[in-house]
C-alpha cells in the first residue's frame, strides 16, 4: 500500500459497523416497531440509543422482512441488502459479510498518479445490461488502457431503468443489473484483471419514489436546501447515527464488495457545520480500512465549488480526500471546441481559460463567474495533478444536455481527436465516459422508470421546461420514462468495425500507449508542465517535461515554428517536418519529444 501523505488514522467513535447477525433498526422517536419476517408479525425490544432488535429468531439467507413503526405502514429496511421485488417491498436477508471478498483476492489497486479510469453506466453498457455482461468487456477495457473502472451508482432505486442519482435503498444493489451476486462477481472480474472499481455513491440526497428514510428517524433537516429538497442530516439532532448510516454504507462498498473507492457525488450538497466535516471524517474512516486490510482506497469528489481544501492533506487543514472532478477543464475545453455559451459555460473562453486551466487547475480561483455573478473559486497552490480528474466527456455532461449529445456529435472528427489529446495527455488524471473512444453514435439521455404515474409526468414536464428555456421544442425533449429514451442510449458495440468509429478508437489506444510508455506523460507532474496558446490564431502548446502537445483548433491552414523535436503522434492535418515547422491544413495535434538538455 502506498504512503498516503493526506492520511491519518485517528480513533473515532463512529468507526465500528454494527454486528449483521440479527435484525435491528434505528427509529429514536418510535413508541413501539414491529417485524414482519416471512409474514409473522414479532415485537422488537428497545436496546438504547434508539436502536430496536430481534434477538430471536435469527434472520437466515432468504427471509423476506418489513417494519411496522407505531402501527403505521409496512416499510423496508434503510439497511437491507436486497431487494428482490423492488423498493417498495419486502427486504430479503443476506447473510453477514458474505459477499466479503474472497481470500485469494489479494488486489491493489493503481495509485492514482498513473490511473485511466473509465466512468460506465452498467444499464447501458452492453445490451443485456448486467454486471456479468459487463465483465465480458473487460479485456477490452484492459488492453484499452484503463486501470480504474468508475461505476455509476448502482444503489436500488424505483423501477428498472435509471442514471443510478434517484436510489433510496443506499445498501441494496439494483437486482435489474444482478443484484449483490452480480456485483460481487463484477468486482472480483476486475480485479482478476488488475482493474480497480471505483463506486459512485450519492450521499446528499435520496430519489424521489421509495424513500422511506425520514418515517424511521431524523435522517433529513429543513437547516438547509439541496436541488433535491431537504438535505441530509449531517449536523443537526440525531446526526451522529445518520453519519454512522453513511460511513456504514460506504464501509459496506470497500470492504463487502471489495471495491478500491468511492466517487462522491456533489459533495457542494453536504452541508456539515460541525468541526469535524462528514468528508473529512468519511477520509478518516476510509484511511481505517485502507490501514485494517493493508489495501490501497481512494475517495473522489465531485465538487463545483472550486475548494482545493478537499484535496489538501488533512495535517495542512484540509479535508484528505485523493481527487476531484474539475469541471473547469471541461468547460474551457467544451467551449474553446463549440463555442457555446449557455448555462455553465458562460463567461469562458476557449482557448486561453484552456491554458490557464492546464496550468493552474482551477480557472475560477477567486475571481468574478459571470455563471454566478459572484467571485468563485480559490487558488490550488502547488497540490499535484493527481488530485483532479480531467475530461471532455462525463455522464453529466452529455447526459444533461436535452437531446444527451456526446463531443462527437457536435463536432467534426478532427476536434474530438483534439479533445482526446487534451484529455488523456493533460498533466492531471484522465477520465472517459463510456463509448467516447470510439465516437459511439448512441447519445446518452436522461431516463427514468418511476412507478408513480404523476411522479413520471412531473419528471418530464420539468425537463421540457428546463430546456425551452434554451430554444428547444418540447416536443423535441425525449421523455424520461419511455422506454426508448433509455434504449437509445445503450452502446452499440458493433461499431467498432465501422471505418469512422474504428478510427476514433485507434487514436485513442495510440494516446493511452503514448502516455503509458513516456515518463513525462505518465506522471501528472504539474511542475514539469508550461502552456503557451495564441487564442486569435488558434492554437495552443502544452509542454510536459520533454513532450509537447500542440494544438490547432481553427478550420484553416497553420504553420508554427516552435522548435518541436522528434514526432511521437500526429493526428490526420498535422505534419511535423524535420526543421521543427508544424504545418497544419486544419484542426489538429501533433505530439513530439525534445532532446534533453
Amino acid at each position: 500500500m502506498r504512503n498516503h501523505p493526506s492520511r491519518q488514522v485517528t480513533d473515532s467513535t463512529l468507526s465500528r459497523r454494527p454486528k449483521r447477525d440479527r435484525l435491528s433498526l434505528w427509529a429514536p422517536h418510535a413508541t413501539t416497531v414491529e417485524v414482519e419476517l416471512n409474514r409473522h408479525r414479532l415485537p422488537m425490544s428497545a436496546a438504547g440509543r434508539g436502536y430496536w432488535v430481534l434477538d430471536e429468531p435469527r434472520p437466515v439467507a432468504g427471509d423476506r422482512y418489513l417494519f411496522r413503526i407505531d402501527g403505521g405502514p409496512l416499510r423496508p429496511d434503510p439497511r437491507s441488502m436486497r431487494q428482490p421485488e423492488g423498493v417498495h417491498q419486502a427486504s430479503e436477508w443476506v447473510e453477514p459479510y458474505s459477499h466479503v471478498r474472497h481470500a485469494e483476492d489479494r488486489f491493489i489497486a493503481p495509485a492514482l498518479d498513473s490511473a485511466v479510469i473509465y466512468e460506465l453506466h452498467v444499464g447501458t453498457f452492453t445490451a443485456e445490461g448486467t454486471f456479468d455482461a459487463a465483465v465480458t468487456r473487460l479485456d477490452y477495457l484492459k488492453e484499452l488502457g484503463v486501470s480504474h473502472i468508475g461505476l455509476m451508482p448502482v444503489a436500488a432505486a424505483s423501477g428498472t431503468r435509471g442514471w443510478g442519482y434517484d436510489g433510496v435503498a443506499l445498501y441494496a444493489v439494483c437486482e435489474a443489473y444482478g443484484g449483490p451476486d452480480g456485483l460481487q462477481r463484477f468486482v472480483q472480474a476486475c480485479h482478476a484483471r488488475g482493474l480497480a472499481v471505483v463506486m459512485d455513491v450519492v450521499y446528499n440526497h435520496l430519489g424521489p419514489e421509495g424513500n422511506y428514510l425520514g418515517e424511521f428517524g431524523p435522517y433529513f433537516t429543513d437547516a438547509y436546501k439541496t436541488p433535491w429538497g431537504s438535505a441530509v442530516n449531517l449536523d443537526g439532532p440525531g446526526s451522529d447515527e445518520v453519519r454512522r448510516f453513511l460511513f456504514d454504507n460506504a464501509r459496506m462498498w470497500l470492504e463487502d464488495y471489495g471495491c478500491d473507492g468511492l466517487r462522491i457525488d456533489a459533495v457542494h450538497a453536504l452541508f456539515d457545520m460541525s468541526a469535524l466535516h462528514f468528508l473529512e471524517e468519511l477520509a478518516i474512516e476510509t484511511d481505517r480500512l485502507a490501514h485494517e486490510t493493508g489495501r490501497s482506497l481512494v475517495l473522489i469528489a465531485e465538487s463545483d465549488l472550486n475548494d482545493p481544501r478537499l484535496v489538501t492533506p488533512r495535517c495542512c487543514g484540509g479535508y484528505g480526500l485523493d481527487a476531484q472532478w474539475s469541471d473547469d477543464f471541461h468547460h474551457a475545453l467544451h467551449v474553446a471546441l463549440t463555442a457555446e455559451q449557455q448555462g455553465y459555460y458562460k463567461g469562458f473562453t476557449g482557448i486561453e481559460d484552456l491554458a490557464t486551466s492546464l496550468r493552474e487547475v482551477f480557472i475560477h480561483a477567486g475571481d468574478y463567474s459571470a455563471a454566478r455573478g459572484r467571485r468563485h473559486g480559490r487558488p490550488v497552490g502547488t497540490l499535484p495533478g493527481c488530485r483532479f480528474l480531467a475530461y471532455s466527456q462525463n455522464h453529466d455532461q452529455v447526459g444533461n444536455r436535452a437531446r444527451g449529445e456526446r463531443l462527437c456529435h457536435l463536432v467534426s472528427p478532427a476536434h474530438a481527436r483534439i479533445a482526446a489529446a487534451l484529455t488523456v495527455l493533460a498533466p492531471f488524471v484522465p477520465m472517459l465516459f463510456q463509448g467516447e473512444e470510439w465516437a459511439a453514435s448512441s447519445p446518452f439521455l436522461y431516463f427514468t422508470d418511476h412507478g408513480d404515474a404523476d411522479l413520471g409526468a412531473a419528471v418530464k414536464e420539468g425537463r421540457r421546461r428546463e430546456f425551452s428555456a434554451f430554444g428547444w421544442k418540447p416536443e423535441d425533449i425525449p421523455d424520461p420514462q419511455l422506454p426508448q429514451t433509455y434504449n437509445a442510449s445503450v452502446l452499440d458495440w458493433r461499431e467498432q468495425s465501422v471505418a469512422e468509429h474504428a478510427e476514433m478508437l485507434d487514436w485513442y489506444r495510440r494516446l493511452l500507449a503514448l502516455r503509458r510508455s513516456e515518463d513525462d506523460l505518465r506522471y501528472p507532474d504539474r511542475a514539469a508542465t508550461s502552456v503557451t496558446c495564441d487564442p486569435e490564431a488558434g492554437w495552443l502548446q502544452l509542454r510536459r517535461g520533454a513532450i509537447d502537445i500542440v494544438a490547432a483548433f481553427a478550420d484553416r491552414a497553420l504553420q508554427l515554428r516552435l522548435n518541436a523535436g522528434r514526432p511521437l503522434l500526429c493526428s490526420q492535418n498535422a505534419t511535423l517536418k524535420p526543421n521543427g515547422e508544424l504545418q497544419f491544413s486544419g484542426p489538429g495535434v501533433a505530439v513530439s519529444r525534445r532532446a534533453r538538455a
